[in-house]
């Protein structure tokens, strides 16, 4: 399960044409193996969610142009595909936590700046040694991989978090989601990095919350600091990126990059005084009750505290009379656990319009694979 000191080699594209190759192979070092040597035949690599169905799956491949798929029956020709661009590495799907995965293609060279900046701030030597255990369909734990072949870091790969085997690695450096971050020791590892789903207020220092997207090749800011090299403003309330590891374009060959290169993240925030970025939620998931803005992140922190309450979501609903309400979707052991009580267990710390007007027990939050709401799917 370990691949020690792996290097990339020959990342110039070496065809006029390059194509997409997939990888459908779990985690393990055949995947970095296969990672590696499609890139050194200069193809790119879509890593391939091997947890969807198959017709998502077979979906995906047709839809992003995929050439071939490496897996591991060996390499499978699918049709001539559509070709990418000399010099692009990876092409990954979005999340879709607010809407249809696209995918968001990424360089050698926007691998390589965010390589360099993220092991730079978490101060990586050659004595560190970097787990990967989230899922590498997705940035957060594709980018532990490719970080660790651009720096030549010592790598251990699994299929999948497992709190025994994760607990029991020899690494120092781990890229973990809360609900993860919650089953182990954190102190077995020298610096944590946190994604996907808000991290807990009582983390150990030593635990980063990281904020990026897939479109920016991974967490661009740690801690509230951007990296270096990494540029933040607020326009019109919304957060804006810049910097040398953002994407190219997605796959249809569409950009959401301004003309200057400024990424509209979709998510407002601000800056405090201290120049650290404060992210409050996606633009969509704001609710609007009554004239008053609510951001379910706020309403989320403090229902989560509640000793009953296992995990929740919140969103808003269509109301007549208040425009939306504010609507909680819990889970609980409790079947009685009632409105009032979750109200009155806000009520010192959120404004009246913020409390909760609808409580639904369900079984689970649909999140996507690193804890992230799928809002979209809170309906009653």
């Amino acid at each position: 399960m370990m691949v020690r000191e792996p290097r990339v080699h020959n990342l110039t594209p070496a065809r006029d044409m390059p194509k997409l190759t997939a990888l459908n192979l779990p985690g393990s070092p055949d995947f970095v193996h296969a990672l590696q040597s499609v890139w050194e035949r200069g193809d790119a690599v879509f890593p391939l969610d091997r947890r969807l169905p198959m017709a998502a799956q077979r979906s995906m491949l047709q839809g992003f142009g995929v050439a071939t798929v490496i897996s591991g029956d060996g390499e499978t020709a699918l049709s001539d595909g559509e070709p990418v661009e000399p010099g692009d590495a990876l092409v990954i799907a979005t999340s879709g936590s607010s809407g249809p995965p696209k995918a968001a293609v990424l360089t050698h060279a926007a691998v390589e700046a965010s390589a360099r900046a993220t092991s730079e701030r978490l101060q990586v030597t050659d004595n560190d040694h970097w787990l990967a255990c989230l899922p590498l369909a997705h940035v957060g734990g594709l980018s532990v991989i490719t970080r660790s072949l651009i720096t030549g870091t010592t790598l251990t790969v699994i299929d999948g978090f497992d709190a025994d085997v994760v607990s029991a690695s020899e690494a120092t450096l781990v890229s973990l989601v809360t609900t993860a971050l919650q089953r182990i020791d954190p102190s077995l590892f020298r610096a944590i990095v946190l994604g996907g789903a808000r991290p807990p207020a009582d983390r150990p220092p030593h635990c980063i919350a990281t904020y990026g997207l897939t479109e920016t090749g991974s967490g661009v800011v740690y801690n509230g600091k951007p990296l270096n090299s990494v540029e933040i403003e607020i326009r019109d309330g919304e957060v804006h990126v810049r910097g040398p590891m953002l994407l190219r374009c997605y796959r249809d060959g569409t950009s959401p990059l301004t003309r200057d290169g400024w990424l509209p993240t979709g998510d407002l925030g601000f800056l405090r005084d201290d120049g650290s970025l404060h992210v409050e939620g996606r633009r969509g998931d704001v609710i609007n009750t009554g004239g008053e803005k609510v951001w379910p992140d706020d309403v989320e922190r403090q229902l989560i505290q509640h000793p009953d309450i296992h995990d929740v979501a919140v969103t808003g609903l269509p109301d007549n009379e208040w425009g939306q309400i504010v609507a909680a979707f819990v889970v609980s052991a409790r079947p009685n656990l009632s409105l009032d009580e979750i109200r009155a267990h806000c009520r010192a710390q959120l404004p009246g319009y913020a409390l909760p007007k609808q409580l639904e027990l369900v079984e689970a939050i649909p999140r996507t694979a690193l804890g992230k709401v799928r809002r979209s799917e809170l309906t009653v």
